[in-house]
C-alpha cells in the first residue's frame, strides 16, 4: 500500500527493518510534548512498537522526500471498529498536514478491511487534533497515563 499525498508526502506500509527508527521517533514526538514527558520518563518502557504490528502490516509510515516524518498504527477490525493505535509526527513537522494524513490513510485501511468506523484513545492534548480529524469525543477511559477521551470516526 502506497498512497502519495499532497505536499510530496508519501504514506507506506513499514518494514520490521524500520522498527528502531520508528521507535526513536516515538520517543521524540512523545517527549517533545510537555504533557507526556513526566510520565514517559517515569515509564520510559511505554515507548515500544510491536514487532508484529510491523510484520502484519498494521504500521504506516510517512515520508517527506527521503526522511521518516511520522507514523501511525492501525489494528485489525474487530466487529465493525479498527483502532487507531498510536500517531507520532517528528516535532520539527508538526501542524503541516502529515497527522491528518496519516489519519486518512488508517480510515482507507480500515474501510477496506471492512470497519466502519475508527475509534481512538486520546490523551487530553490530542483531543483538539483528532476532533479536527472529524473524531467525535464518547466519554473518557482511564489509561495507565490518566484519563482520556474515547472518540470514534466514522468511515
Amino acid at each position: 500500500m502506497t498512497i502519495v499525498r499532497k505536499d510530496s508526502i508519501r504514506i507506506y506500509r513499514a518494514t520490521p527493518g524500520q522498527l528502531e527508527l520508528l521507535e526513536e521517533l516515538q520517543r521524540r514526538a512523545s517527549l517533545a510534548n510537555p504533557g507526556d514527558r513526566k510520565a514517559l520518563l517515569e515509564h520510559p518502557d511505554a515507548i515500544s512498537l510491536p514487532l508484529e504490528q510491523l510484520l502484519h502490516g498494521r504500521v504506516l509510515v510517512a515520508n517527506s522526500g527521503n526522511v521518516t516524518v511520522g507514523f501511525a498504527v492501525v489494528l485489525a477490525p474487530v466487529g465493525y471498529n479498527s483502532e487507531l493505535d498510536g500517531l507520532f509526527v517528528e516535532p520539527n513537522a508538526w501542524r503541516k498536514g502529515i497527522g491528518q494524513s496519516l489519519v486518512s490513510a488508517c480510515g482507507e485501511l480500515a474501510k477496506s478491511e471492512g470497519a466502519r468506523t475508527l475509534i481512538v484513545i486520546a490523551n487530553p492534548h490530542a483531543t483538539a487534533f483528532y476532533t479536527s480529524c472529524g473524531f467525535l469525543s464518547e466519554h473518557q477511559v482511564n489509561t495507565p497515563f490518566g484519563p482520556a477521551q474515547y472518540m470514534r470516526f466514522q468511515l
